[in-house]
């Protein structure tokens, strides 16, 4: 048989972190590759307690659902996300087979192939998958500790007329950042002006670190909603709850969700209405917002035994930030390592990270790298940073 493959199958590109994940199957490597929640803090009891509530409903639990997803686990999203500002309906959300379907659905129904995309530099690499399989131009915007730099930004509008800007605003992956409200609201005020709709993606803001009292609004929050807004929301449960259960949700103008509906009636139908009842009852009987605080204490623990690892290393040329929440360290280190090649070296001395250059869109820095810092333990992070030590000190000296 001579398969005659689409044109469009040159466009997709394998994950890196997959790819980097198969490579650390291996007990004896300790992986600070994949975007992994920790396993030991998932709330096992409880989302077994919800399943057998939903079973004891009968057969009617395994029947079909709706393409917008479970009616009541949208009613209890909607309450919420009312304590982040947002006020919607049912109508104006979908829920969907983890965020990143929602990435897909919404660039299948709004971009044509050339439209440009603008992201910030670097950002979150499936991602810039799904918008390179649908023929987007991707152009980076400059960043800081703040934000996207507001006049490159309002340059590259001028310049280009972009049809949407990708942000995560909120720990971003892979810097782990924190906008301001000033660039929030820049942001928004830019893209408003000039018709581009903007993708707010918030898989982490609840993992935040620190002073309870500081706050990071969304920018959906920010702009008049659901109806006519300009920035189409989306999260997850995949950091709070579970990655397995994949679902997440998106919210938008009516108009939108309508259209992103009907492209996922040609993609899936509905996700599982299964895992949808079974979050559903967990909202409703287990405090879930406990279990958060509870998870973000123990996040910012890992988080700043690895701080005090990197500060111990004291790697020439080597520079990082603090994150405020998520779940990742961002690394810039000397010009002259290409740290896919570092990657070699650590695996074979049985660690793995990710190296930076896949989070670009365009002309990336080969120098950069991730490192997650939720799913390993405190032993196997020293043990791990050792590994990567040894891996870059092998490196600096050749």
């Amino acid at each position: 048989m001579n398969y005659r493959f689409s044109a469009r199958l040159g466009t997709f590109s394998s994950s890196a972190v997959r790819e980097i994940l198969k490579l650390t199957q291996k007990k004896s490597v300790i992986s600070f590759a994949g975007g992994l929640p920790a396993e030991e803090h998932f709330p096992v009891a409880a989302v077994r307690n919800a399943f057998e509530r939903v079973m004891a409903e009968g057969n009617k639990a395994l029947q079909y659902g709706l393409t917008e997803g479970y009616l009541p686990l949208r009613e209890s999203i909607c309450r919420w996300m009312t304590r982040k500002g947002v006020s919607v309906t049912p109508d104006d959300m979908l829920l969907t087979t983890g965020s990143q379907q929602a990435i897909d659905l919404l660039t299948r129904i709004y971009i044509d192939p050339g439209d440009v995309i603008l992201v910030e530099r670097p950002t979150y690499l499936s991602a810039l998958q799904v918008f390179r399989s649908y023929g987007a131009s991707l152009i980076s915007v400059k960043t800081d500790a703040e934000g996207m730099d507001l006049e490159d930004l309002a340059a590259k509008i001028k310049q280009y007329r972009p049809k949407m800007v990708y942000v995560i605003p909120t720990f971003s992956n892979p810097t782990g950042k924190a906008w301001s409200l000033d660039r929030r609201k820049g942001v928004l005020k830019l893209c408003r002006e000039n018709d581009a709709l903007i993708l707010e993606d918030d898989p982490y803001g609840e993992l935040k670190f620190g002073d309870a009292a500081v706050t990071y609004p969304s920018i959906f929050s920010l702009d008049q909603h659901p109806a006519g807004s300009c920035v189409v929301y989306t999260s997850t449960f995949s950091k709070t709850v579970a990655p397995a259960l994949r679902t997440g949700w998106v919210m938008a103008d009516p108009d939108i969700i309508r259209h992103m509906a009907r492209a996922k009636q040609a993609a899936d139908l509905h996700s599982s209405s299964l895992d949808q009842q079974t979050l559903y009852q967990l909202m409703e009987h287990f405090d879930l917002d406990a279990h958060i605080s509870f998870v973000r204490k123990e996040y910012e623990k890992r988080m700043r035994q690895m701080a005090d690892l990197l500060e111990q290393q004291q790697w020439p040329g080597v520079k990082w930030t603090e994150p405020k929440g998520g779940m990742f360290f961002w690394l810039e280190l000397p010009a002259q390592i290409d740290t896919a090649e570092l990657l070699k070296t650590a695996v074979d001395l049985g660690v793995a990270f990710v190296p930076g250059a896949t989070f670009y869109a365009e002309n990336p820095q080969h120098n950069t790298m991730r490192l997650n810092f939720t799913h390993t333990d405190f032993e196997g992070t020293i043990t791990g940073m050792c590994r990567l030590s040894q891996a870059l000190e092998s490196v600096l000296v050749r």
